[in-house]
């Protein structure tokens, strides 16, 4: 029995482990990998930030643990250091921001570097050299080609107009001087005014209808530069509607798609434009490698193109089909995101099915090892009731229900003093069998008290056995075919009689009427523990002291009165 508790103990422990980890396995698929959260902070609200939007999303596809985090200014300082001081507070990991000006934005942009969030600069400049990286195209260079540009469509001689983008912008400040730098060569071409603008259509149609207002007798326009597109579509609709005759327009941006740059320039809406690269996933690739400490390059240029009505078409041909591409490809991503979002699903009910698999295994193993103990106490209760019966039945009860059993008891038992009662249930638990302890493999039924005839002979034979091993109790020769023979049986029928009636063999038994002499002896003798193990049959004093142990869950020398 203390072997058997042993064993059930382990048995717990192990399943304990087996829940603890079917647990582990089920927090395992539910739990988020690392990712890396990027915060993107635009000045502004257009089609050109639209665009790179889109490209900063199709970047980070590419990417399976990146997740952005978007805001936009709608072009007012305040709003801007308001939300990268937000998006520094959510923990982001990068901040790519577009400053709005060159020098209201720096005091948001140096606190968020200071916490140690790297700062990709893009397409604006800063004041401040607190940033870890810087991506954008030329800007004085975009000026420059269109100043030179338009010289060369005016043949040198003519008058220019130009509407510049938001004041204070790093790129409406580049472009502007290497547009002047590059009429200062051609003294045909004059500069007749720089409107301000702030990048909207709205702004420059405003600017432009006030000029002409106040100076539509006095001046001749040929050409009008806006900073971008959108302002040149401004300027164009303001000439329209006081001027029969147009002069030339062009701008900056050359976006791809329905009414943008290049399409406009196709349809000689403008005269030319200027590719001003988005390019939202060098962006990702770019944050992506500063997080990752990989190599990168502090300052990119990106490359760019004038568009003029040769080129547009071949160009938007070709952008057409590059959107159509990213719109596959976006679609593309969708559908694998419906479906490693389902696949993630089924996961989670897999595992939690499987975790719930093995707690039912684990409850149901627990509860049968719980019986298993149950019904060997019973049968442990049982057997020793047994036992005590039979020491203080009287030969002449036994008398009443078969002749001559009286004296043939009266012959053979060994005139010994009875044996006590066996230490209580929580200091003698046995792992050795008792008269019923372990369960039989041909018959699980616990002996009841005998109430039956069939009962009562089964109690007969017992008695007749526990006699016969009694009266050769101390001959460590003893064996099952010496008791078979005593009772005038063969070996196979006492095994088979003593195991149907008691569950346990003849062996056990022999060994467990050993140990309950041994232990009485221990009580009342004076005898060393070797005498006592050779008194009682067992030829080797150490095999004696580990079944007493096994058997009562303490030494023998522990088993003496103090």
């Amino acid at each position: 029995m203390n072997k058997a508790i042993k064993a059930l103990q382990a048995l717990r422990c192990a399943s304990y482990l087996v829940l603890l980890a079917a647990l582990a396995v089920l927090a395992a698929c539910t739990a988020d990998r690392k990712t890396y959260t990027i915060g993107v902070s635009q000045c502004s609200d257009d089609i050109w930030r639209d665009k790179q939007n889109a490209e900063l999303r199709m970047g980070a596809y590419f990417h399976e643990n990146v997740e952005l985090i978007f805001a936009t200014a709608y072009d007012s300082d305040e709003r801007q250091v308001q939300q990268i001081d937000s998006l520094v507070s959510k923990n982001i990991d990068l901040l790519i921001v577009a400053p709005n000006q060159v020098a209201t934005i720096s005091p948001a942009i140096d606190r968020a570097y200071d916490k140690g969030i790297p700062v990709i600069v893009f397409e604006r400049k800063t004041s401040s050299e607190k940033h870890t990286a810087f991506i954008s195209a030329d800007n004085y260079e975009m000026g420059r080609t269109m100043g030179e540009y338009i010289v060369s469509r005016l043949g040198g001689h003519g008058n220019v107009l130009e509407i510049k983008g938001l004041e204070g912008s790093s790129p409406s400040i580049e472009r502007h001087h290497g547009f002047m730098d590059a009429l200062k060569q051609s003294p045909g071409i004059r500069v007749v005014a720089s409107l301000q603008g702030d990048w909207t259509e709205e702004s420059a149609h405003q600017a432009v209808s006030q000029w002409l207002l106040q100076n539509d007798t006095l001046l001749s326009v040929d050409y009008v530069f806006g900073h971008n597109d959108r302002m040149a579509m401004g300027a164009r609709s303001a000439f329209a509607e006081r001027r029969a005759s147009l002069p030339l327009f062009c701008g900056i941006d050359g976006l791809p798609g329905e009414n943008g740059g290049i399409q406009l320039v196709r349809d000689s809406l403008l005269d030319a434009s200027y590719i001003y690269p988005t390019h939202g996933d060098q962006l990702i690739d770019l944050a992506v490698r500063i997080l990752d400490g990989q190599p990168y390059n502090k300052e990119t240029m990106l490359m760019s193109a004038l568009v003029t009505h040769e080129n547009a078409k071949v160009l938007l041909m070709q952008s057409d089909e590059m959107m159509h591409q990213a719109e596959r490809l976006d679609r593309l991503h969708e559908m694998a995101d419906n479906y490693l979002h389902k696949l993630d699903s089924q996961r989670v009910i897999n595992a939690l099915a499987m975790g719930i698999i093995i707690l039912l295994v684990v409850v149901i193993v627990l509860f049968y090892l719980y019986h298993l103990r149950k019904i060997a106490l019973q049968r442990e209760h049982v057997v020793n009731a047994l036992w005590n019966m039979n020491h203080t039945h009287t030969a002449a009860s036994v008398d009443e229900h078969t002749e001559g059993s009286a004296t043939e008891s009266a012959d053979v038992t060994t005139p010994e003093p009875s044996l006590p009662t066996p230490p209580p249930s929580d200091i003698t638990t046995s792992s050795s069998p008792d008269i019923s302890t372990t369960p039989s493999p041909d018959n699980n039924n616990i002996p009841q008290t005998p109430d039956t005839s069939e009962g009562v002979a089964g109690t007969l034979f017992l008695s007749r056995f526990r006699e016969a091993v009694e009266a050769r109790l101390s001959d460590s020769d003893l064996s099952v075919e010496d008791l078979a023979s005593d009772m005038n049986l063969s070996r196979v029928q006492l095994y088979r009689k003593v195991k149907a009636i008691s569950g346990s063999s003849p062996v056990e038994l022999l060994r467990t009427a050993r140990l309950k002499r041994a232990y009485q002896l221990l009580l009342t003798t004076d005898k060393t523990v070797s005498e006592v193990a050779y008194s009682v049959g067992f030829s080797s004093p150490s095999y004696f002291t580990k079944c007493y142990k096994d058997e009562f869950g303490m030494l023998p020398g522990e088993s003496r009165p103090s």
